[in-house]
């Protein structure tokens, strides 16, 4: 035995692309836990999902969803704050959760889409410090996002391959970190945790149907009535289109400049490029265990023998 397996704390991760059921597997991962006598929490990687108000157009979990199962790193952060959430604070947020949840011999439970974040847990990567550079700001923020783009996919290709292309913000934050430290910078890792990695994934076509019918569900709970309010709470349109995907297209939609069927199509066609980026992302990943969300018993015999239960 390995005096890795025997002095690091274990963390079980399930990762994979939009829409394909991480959410509900990772419930379904500590429910089964608990029949067995192991507690088990559940820390959010997404993204968006750290915003309060952000619910249907990010696809957070509900509370009946939880079936009673802790989570942390939901709703964190007002998304009226100009100042975008980095990978060091979510890290730091996520590491709180993390001790919190073992100090009561509970298993931590990373689930979410957002590779760069899980890597930064899984890697425990050390992030550099990089402060903000307000004449460069203000010159990319004059730049087209296919320009932002071009010029991150010279810098740092792997950091465009993880992030949503149309989001700005990350965009712009990306790029002023590569400018500023030179090159793309070799991170150093500290690895805290032994971890097993699930990752849910179905065929291509099939993900795609259920991006696409995902799209229409979300309009069909509500999604445009939760843009209206967060408008009219503050969120500049601005600051919409900043949190990138459904908020950025309902920005449009709700200032008149895409009609409800532009809308819909735009919608399916970036949320699906966003699942592919996913998958690219993912599937680079060492040491996965790749699954289909149908394969509840197969993951749950990996997560207890991992855990040696």
């Amino acid at each position: 035995m390995s005096k890795k397996s025997i002095s690091l704390p274990k963390l079980i991760v399930v990762l994979g692309p939009t829409a394909v059921g991480k959410s509900d597997m990772a419930v379904s991962i500590a429910l089964a836990l608990k029949a067995c006598g192991q507690k088990a929490e559940i820390i959010s990687a997404d993204s968006r999902q750290i915003y309060t108000g952000l619910n249907i157009g990010a696809g957070k979990i509900t509370k009946k969803e939880m079936c009673g199962i802790p989570h942390y790193c939901l709703d964190i952060l007002s998304p009226k704050r100009k100042k975008m959430f980095s990978v060091a604070e979510f890290q730091s947020h996520a590491f709180k959760a993390m001790d919190e949840i073992l100090s009561r011999g509970a298993v931590p439970i990373l689930c979410g889409g957002t590779g760069f974040y899980i890597d930064a847990i899984v890697d425990g990567i050390v992030l550099p410090e990089v402060k903000t550079d307000m004449e460069l700001r203000k010159k990319l923020e004059t730049y087209s996002t296919e320009k932002l783009v071009k010029e991150l996919a010279k810098l740092d290709p792997d950091r465009l391959a993880e992030i949503d292309n149309q989001n700005r913000v990350r965009l712009i934050r990306s790029i002023e970190i590569a400018k500023a430290l030179g090159k793309v910078p070799k991170l150093v890792k500290q690895i805290r945790y032994e971890t097993l990695l699930i990752g849910l994934d179905i065929p291509k076509e099939d993900l795609m149907n259920k991006v696409h019918a995902r799209a229409i569900k979300r309009l069909k709970q509500g999604m445009i009535a939760e843009a209206k309010k967060l408008h009219s709470g503050g969120v500049s349109w601005k600051r919409m289109k900043q949190l990138g995907l459904e908020y950025g297209l309902l920005a449009e939609l709700l200032q008149n400049k895409l009609t409800r069927e532009e809308f819909i199509e735009r919608l399916k066609i970036e949320t699906w490029q966003y699942a592919k980026r996913q998958r690219t992302w993912f599937y680079k990943k060492e040491n996965v265990q790749w699954f289909e969300p149908k394969d509840t018993k197969k993951i749950v015999r990996a997560c207890l023998g991992f855990l040696r239960i």
